[in-house]
């Protein structure tokens, strides 16, 4: 029985657009992967901790904790798109696709190592300065 096919377009696209939950990891690696049932959770905690701010308003300290989580949770997921995309063919085939001929994955990967640098940047820059700024009015007591 043949194995099939791992795209690298599509592993891309999924790291770029439900990476935060580890689909990218399933559809590369199977049902069984563990640190794929383990994306979930964090991003999970984070988005209470946005729900939390919400309700709450700013003043709730465990929302301060959480939101970060979910901003380290989407870099993440942001940076394994762009490896993905930059990962040359040949090199992508040989290891995920061995055996198997070789295929040009074109300007699909490209686009979204772009979306991907745009977004996780902005995500990343955004959660380190919100982080930052909670520590620091933690540390004054406000």
């Amino acid at each position: 029985m043949p194995a099939r096919y791992r795209s690298k377009t599509l592993a891309t696209w999924l790291a770029l657009l439900l990476g935060t939950l580890g689909v990218h990891r399933f559809y590369l690696h199977g049902m069984k992967d563990l640190l794929g049932w383990l994306h979930p959770w964090p991003t999970l905690l984070g988005l209470a901790g946005l729900v939390r701010l919400q309700n709450l308003g700013q003043d709730d300290r465990t929302a301060w904790l959480l939101i970060p989580v979910f901003g380290l949770m989407f870099s993440v997921a942001m940076l394994t798109a762009i490896v993905y995309a930059l990962t040359p063919d040949e090199q992508w085939d040989a290891r995920r696709n061995p055996g198997q001929p070789g295929r040009n994955t074109r300007w699909g990967p490209v686009l979204a190592a772009i979306l991907a640098l745009l977004l996780g940047g902005g995500v990343l820059m955004g959660t380190i300065a919100y982080g930052g700024q909670k520590f620091f009015e933690w540390q004054m007591g406000v």
